[in-house]
């Protein structure tokens, strides 16, 4: 795609995390020319996309996989560079990334994501006949995805929503994150030699590159973009979706932003190995320096003994975690006021820190407060993204409760316990199904399975919209809706919904 000519200050440097320096040759930025570029060439490319066999489209994506495999340690070492993540969680990112690729391609040849759907002609029925009704899921058209920070691989340029749209029969058209524009650009490069291997349309994806938030404003609110995935902030997804809704024809957005994840530490758990716990819970918390939207940054617990062996072991482990390395200076900035302003609260003790670092490293915290003020006070359930964590001291059973029913939305909720606490964590489940869009026991809610089975997606403001989820296969749903067909003759049906047709179904409401 045909760039515009940039000057210097339009320029993408990359960013050293660690350093804050800038490395590596510049990158030409885009702007409103391009995003209309990338757009026209998107919508021109969907009705040929979506009409492709599916097992080229499946093919296309295993395809993807492959040339982001074939790129080698240089992906790896860019990525690293740009986000300060360790090269193990980097190659690990880029397995996942890879497999996500995979597990659509395997969706798309199963054809259980079109939810085909058969209702047969019953021109005898009375008082009114039925007419013949077949349905199918249809893409919705160009889909616009943001990069994310956090994950420069599994959540960018070829990650879960790009995958998902790819798989439902939707062009793409990326927005890099500005804070890996190498990482996102050899991707690009490697979808870009998917595209011509698999002889897919030119337009089926664009990768646009842009400082501030000029180039995503034009974007959504582009007439041919149909609809939008982003991970990120909850101002940032905000923005998106009062963009996308103020448009002639509003789209949906579906933005997984802020989530803080409650913890449950259960009073029998707790006396049997609270001091297990401390050091379990700061290893979930520290991890990644707390740069996940799954970091627990909320624990529950009601006051005893237990707590407090906890709270020990916590305290110690958290005093060995080294300070690490954040994404960029923005996000370390954010993380420091924000533990800054928790840490003088005047209802706020705090129970221990991490080492102290250097550069744009994150000192961990942990803190206290009592239910009393934090349900006074709707600040306190406010995200710190980073390894920050507030322990929310309840009297008993019923205060416990309170806060969960007075909490936000989440992505995940938690539970720890043994078999002692059965009765209370069946008492608390109807109220954490409500609360988030996945719930655990004896587990951290860091590290979220791509699996058919799973959700990462909750009430808001975890995400934009509770029905749907950003990860697992049922992500593309997002990008499909239903239609359909009435007494169409069988020439033109399509050829899925037609007599004969091999791709699972449902014909007068039983699977066939």
């Amino acid at each position: 795609m045909a760039t515009q000519t940039a000057t210097p200050s339009e320029m993408l440097r990359s960013i050293d995390a660690a350093t804050g320096e800038p490395f590596g040759e510049p990158f030409t930025t885009h702007g409103a020319s391009d995003v209309d570029a990338a757009c026209a060439a998107a919508a021109a490319a969907f009705d040929d996309y979506r009409s492709r066999p599916l097992e080229d489209r499946a093919a296309f994506l295993d395809r993807i996989g492959d040339e982001i495999m074939a790129i080698g340690d240089p992906l790896i070492e860019a990525a690293m560079r740009e986000s300060g993540l360790p090269r193990a969680r980097l190659e690990g990112e880029r397995g996942r990334t890879v497999g996500q690729l995979k597990l659509f391609a395997q969706v798309v040849r199963d054809g259980n994501f079109l939810g085909l759907r058969i209702d047969s002609a019953l021109p005898d029925r009375q008082p009114l006949p039925r007419p013949d009704l077949r349905l199918r899921k249809v893409p919705l058209g160009p889909v616009a995805v943001f990069g994310a920070s956090n994950f420069p691989l599994a959540f960018s340029t070829a990650g879960g929503d790009t995958a998902s749209a790819l798989a439902a029969g939707c062009p793409v058209v990326v927005k890099g994150h500005g804070a890996h524009p190498r990482t996102g650009t050899l991707v690009a490069e490697a979808i870009a030699r998917a595209v011509q291997a698999c002889n897919m349309p030119a337009g089926v994806f664009n990768h646009l590159l842009g400082p501030g938030n000029q180039v995503g404003s034009a974007l959504v609110q582009d007439p041919r973009i149909a609809a939008v995935g982003f991970t990120g902030s909850r101002g940032g997804g905000m923005a998106l979706v009062k963009l996308a809704q103020a448009r002639p024809v509003p789209i949906p957005v579906y933005a997984e932003m802020s989530s803080i994840n409650p913890v449950l530490l259960m009073p029998h758990a707790l006396a049997t190995r609270g001091a297990a716990l401390g050091t379990a819970f700061v290893g979930s918390l520290t991890m990644g320096a707390g740069q996940f939207c799954t970091n627990p940054g909320l624990l529950l617990a009601i006051e005893g003994e237990g707590l407090d062996a906890f709270l020990d072991a916590a305290r110690a482990a958290l005093a060995d975690a080294p300070a690490s390395t954040m994404l960029t200076p923005g996000i370390h900035a954010a993380y420091t006021k924000g533990v800054e302003d928790l840490s003088s609260h005047q209802h706020v003790e705090t129970i221990g820190r991490g080492a102290v670092g250097s550069g744009t490293c994150g000192q961990a915290g942990l803190f206290a407060t009592t239910a009393e003020a934090f349900l006074s006070d709707e600040a306190l359930g406010h995200e710190i993204f980073g390894a920050s964590s507030l322990l929310v001291r309840c009297r008993d059973e019923a205060e416990l409760i309170r806060v969960l029913q007075n909490a936000e939305g989440q992505l995940t909720a938690t539970i720890q316990m043994d078999g002692g606490d059965t009765d209370m964590a069946q008492r608390l489940l109807p109220v954490l199904e409500l609360k988030a869009g996945r719930v655990l026991v004896n587990g951290w809610p860091t590290g979220v399975e791509v699996a058919h089975a799973m959700v990462h997606g909750g009430p808001f403001p975890s995400t934009s919209d509770g029905r749907t989820t950003s990860v697992g296969s049922l992500a593309i749903d997002r990008y499909l809706r239903p239609v359909s067909y009435q007494n169409l003759p069988a020439e033109l049906l399509p050829a899925e919904l037609r007599d004969g047709a091999t791709l699972p179904r449902m014909v007068d409401g039983k699977s066939a």
